[in-house]
């Protein structure tokens, strides 16, 4: 009976010790260090004047604000139970609409850009801005494989 009690305590433990274990990398996202890291490298690979930075970057940041509602919004829809399939319906419904609402921020602030900047600046801008995208996911994954 006294080893029982010795076996039934270690697996208490041993389960205590899996369960406070870290699970994973931490995530240490910070959205306006994000937001400040992309604004640099888009001004950075962007010959912009100061005169074009000055009426630019405003309304960048304004197209980011709209844009962070519906990310927002998306990121909700991971909470979703997959044997829930009604639930699934709406979060695939909902995941389209924010999509679309998202692009049609994306044209609006095109077109208020082409307003004020060159049109190979506005190419750049958007190619700079997918560049970022694209170098901060390789780094993510990269530090998860760590």
């Amino acid at each position: 009976m006294n080893r029982m009690k010795r076996y039934i305590a270690a697996i208490a433990l041993l389960l205590i010790y899996i369960a406070a274990w870290p699970q994973g990398p931490k995530c240490n996202f910070n959205p306006k260090k994000f937001e400040s890291e992309l604004k640099q490298y888009i001004v950075d690979k962007v010959p912009l004047t100061p005169q074009e930075s000055a009426k630019f970057l405003p309304l960048y940041e304004e197209m980011r604000a709209k844009q962070r509602y519906w990310f927002q919004r998306d990121k909700q829809n991971s909470k979703v139970n997959p044997s829930d399939r009604k639930a699934c319906e709406r979060a695939v419904r909902q995941h389209d609409e924010n999509e679309l609402q998202l692009k049609k921020i994306q044209q609006t602030y095109h077109n208020k850009f082409l307003k004020i900047l060159p049109a190979n600046k506005v190419y750049l801008i958007i190619k700079a801005e997918n560049d970022f995208h694209r170098k901060k996911f390789r780094r993510a994954v990269k530090s998860n494989r760590r």
